[in-house]
């Protein structure tokens, strides 16, 4: 019985740094984690402390998680990101580490993930690490091109999800990162970008950046009151956004909320769009108020419920 526990069990390995305050964050998340999973080891590494385990395993940046089965690398996840590193504990704790050649599921249920990715945007880059953080360069070429030619894309890091990485390449039948995607459809990689960039077909093909702000034009507009947040009003993912979903509520006002943190594309171009760096950001009919501070001072002038209500 000890042996198959051990056989079976699954250790997360957080790579962290002292320096960098999203680590602490994260540790705070895996300490709950591990209440919830007592089967589960997770263990704490500070990255430079370790230099030849973080070479060995290519950590370029914290935090990094690493997934073990059986001495095994079976997963890794780059960043912060607290919901994705619940996902990730919970699918790998609950599938046994026996392989599942007998049963066709798991591979019917990847398939159908990988379909719901390449439709994720109207123009999908599978790449090595982010558009703001390229951990390749044939990645960093291809996020190059796709900016020059104003495309709006959205990326997904194969680093962070290798059931992805290996998934993808026998889906679309193309061994190599990056994958560029158009409608669901393979478009190929960074040398079939460049013939694209060249005979001038890139532009034809590929959505422009300007569909974005008709996007953040339609969501800002969505409801008469719109909250942009970290979280949603069932759970905030920040103390500001909690505080300013505290206000809102007391207020009685009917309003709805958009989770940033789902949405790359919509978090970067917000910022840009409103001319406001940061988040909660509040709307009224599509207008911009401002961020927490802004709905404190109207509420101690009284001010907020006139707002809400779509004055001045």
């Amino acid at each position: 019985n000890c042996i198959l526990l051990v056989y079976r069990s699954l250790v997360v390995v957080h790579f962290w740094a002292p320096w960098a305050p999203q680590c602490a964050q994260m540790n705070d998340v895996m300490a709950e984690l591990a209440k919830e999973h007592p089967q589960v080891s997770f263990v704490k590494l500070e990255a430079e402390a370790v230099p030849e385990v973080s070479e060995k395993y290519e950590i370029s940046s914290v935090p990094t998680f690493l997934f073990f089965k059986n001495s095994q690398k079976i997963d890794q996840l780059d960043g912060a990101h607290a919901p994705e590193l619940t996902k990730k504990v919970q699918r790998h704790a609950s599938v046994g580490s026996f392989p599942p050649s007998g049963s066709e599921h798991p591979k019917e249920d990847l398939n159908l993930r990988l379909k719901k990715l390449i439709h994720a945007a109207p123009c999908m880059l599978f790449m090595k690490g982010t558009p703001q953080e390229p951990r390749c360069g044939f990645s960093k070429q291809m996020v190059e091109i796709l900016n020059k030619h104003n495309i709006q894309f959205s990326s997904f890091d194969i680093f962070s999800d290798e059931e992805v990485r290996q998934g993808l390449k026998t889906y679309s039948n193309w061994p190599t990162y990056p994958q560029l995607y158009v409608s669901g459809e393979l478009i190929g990689g960074l040398d079939i970008v460049k013939e694209l960039e060249a005979s001038e077909e890139l532009d034809t093909i590929c959505p422009k950046a300007p569909k974005l702000e008709e996007r953040l034009k339609v969501l800002t507009n969505k409801a008469s009151v719109m909250l942009f947040m970290k979280g949603n009003k069932q759970e905030a993912k920040c103390g500001f956004s909690k505080q300013i979903l505290e206000i809102l509520n007391s207020t009685g006002v009917e309003y709805e909320t958009f989770d940033i943190l789902e949405d790359e594309e919509v978090r970067q171009g917000l910022k840009t769009f409103s001319n406001w760096p940061t988040y909660p950001q509040l709307y009224v009919k599509g207008e911009l108020v401002g961020g927490l501070d802004i709905v404190k001072e109207l509420k101690e002038n009284g001010e907020l419920l006139p707002t809400l209500n779509g004055g001045n």
